[in-house]
């Protein structure tokens, strides 16, 4: 089954905590602090594996903890991956970009063998591990063709691919027949080439999502030149002029840019033309080439027509730019949290004192020597990465306000 888009939940590994212990070794009776440190957490790179583990604790003799794992996840090129909420790009897996971390595993806590001091040589407290990051995403694979058949259902987009590449997508005399995009190479003469992609067909309203129009205009963003296929015998009783100008709005409504792309138009299944006096083709002829779209008569089932059709859209590519259409980072993955962010609570009590709880700080409190220099320091930097200074300036502190944490008051400035 082809499966072109993909909601997904993704987690890095967590660091491990830092140990703590001390030496001890015959006729040492006082050996000093020796806590390794916790090991690193998996990154999430962009098969899913359920391998991902976070990394382990630092063990005694300054052991540093292994390494968590990182876990790759393996996309066909052209996937764009999404921040789900607000659809914003992450990154496009296209053209250079081809291994690209997406969430950073927390680093590894330090033992308490780097927080001796000559005031303190044997701490009783090591740094926990930084906290895994979580998000769900987005996968959605836009094809890279440089060519793109577009129109309605039943056109003969699938026959003309069939017959100029290697595609082999299947044919029926019914709406919808494909449901997936197809991709074929086109072999012209000497090295002369291009790729191709049959869009499934479109319909009016397909801007709006209606007939699956979502997931197949996102097929079309890539493509560097359309052909547009339209039935120029009316053999569903429906008026070519009037199909290419709703597809052509559906492409507007969904992205404007698609209509500055260059444009083809196949007209198709000419052999289906059994009216003398009907001459579809001028009609055709008469309402676009004046605005600078040719008009190609063509016969996907025999084949007239098809040579010209290709070389003419060779000579439309080879003066366009040759760089693919990659899709510029729009989320900023430095603004997103940890997974398991310490839960707290910031409020101001009847002394206009700032009162901020919450079961983690406790814990920290408990292991963290705020008398030592390096143990301050590593308080400053908790309540900044936890995001509990950024809440406290929400709540509007200011400058020589007390902060109240578990009996331990300070005065608050930035």
């Amino acid at each position: 089954m082809f499966a072109d888009r993909a909601k997904i939940f993704i987690k890095s590994g967590k660091g491990g905590d830092g140990h703590v212990s001390f030496r001890r070794e015959l006729y040492v009776p006082a050996g000093g602090p020796d806590g390794g440190d916790g090991g690193k957490g998996g990154d999430i790179i962009f098969q899913v594996d359920d391998g991902l583990k976070n990394g382990e604790p630092g063990g005694k003799k300054r052991c540093h903890g292994a390494n968590g794992k990182d876990l790759v996840i393996k996309v066909p090129e052209g996937t764009v991956i999404k921040e789900f909420e607000s659809g914003k790009v992450i990154a496009d897996m296209s053209g250079e970009n081809r291994r690209e971390i997406i969430l950073k595993g927390g680093k590894g806590g330090l033992g308490n063998m780097h927080f001796a001091t000559s005031t303190m040589q044997a701490p009783k407290y090591a740094q926990p591990g930084q906290e895994s990051q979580e998000l769900w995403v987005l996968l959605e694979l836009k094809v890279i063709a440089d060519v793109g058949l577009v129109g309605f259902p039943n056109v003969g987009k699938s026959t003309l691919l069939s017959r100029v590449s290697n595609a082999r997508p299947k044919i029926a005399n019914y709406h919808f027949t494909t449901l997936d995009p197809h991709l074929g190479v086109v072999d012209l003469d000497g090295d002369a080439g291009f790729v191709m992609a049959d869009i499934p067909g479109l319909i009016e309203g397909a801007s709006q999502g209606v007939g699956l129009g979502h997931d197949f205009l996102r097929h079309i963003e890539r493509t560097r030149v359309l052909i547009h296929v339209v039935d120029a015998a009316s053999t569903e009783g429906r008026d070519p002029i009037e199909d290419i100008r709703t597809i052509n709005e559906e492409l507007r409504a969904y992205n404007p840019e698609l209509l500055r792309r260059p444009q083809i138009i196949a007209a198709n299944k000419i052999d289906a033309v059994y009216d003398d006096a009907s001459d579809p083709v001028t009609r055709i002829r008469e309402a676009f080439e004046p605005e600078g779209i040719p008009v190609y008569p063509v016969s996907a089932v025999s084949g007239k027509g098809v040579k010209e059709l290709l070389y003419g859209a060779y000579e439309l590519l080879k003066n366009l730019n040759q760089k693919p259409v990659i899709f510029e980072r729009e989320f900023d993955l430095q603004t997103i949290r940890t997974g398991s962010n310490l839960p707290f609570t910031v409020e101001q009590n009847e002394d206009g004192e700032y009162v901020v709880e919450g079961p983690r700080i406790e814990k920290m409190l408990g292991y963290t020597n705020l008398e030592s220099e390096k143990g301050f320091v590593f308080f400053q930097n908790f309540l900044r990465d936890t995001g509990i200074l950024e809440e406290l300036e929400n709540a509007g502190i200011q400058e020589g306000d007390t902060v109240r944490m578990y009996g331990l008051a300070f005065e608050y400035y930035k």
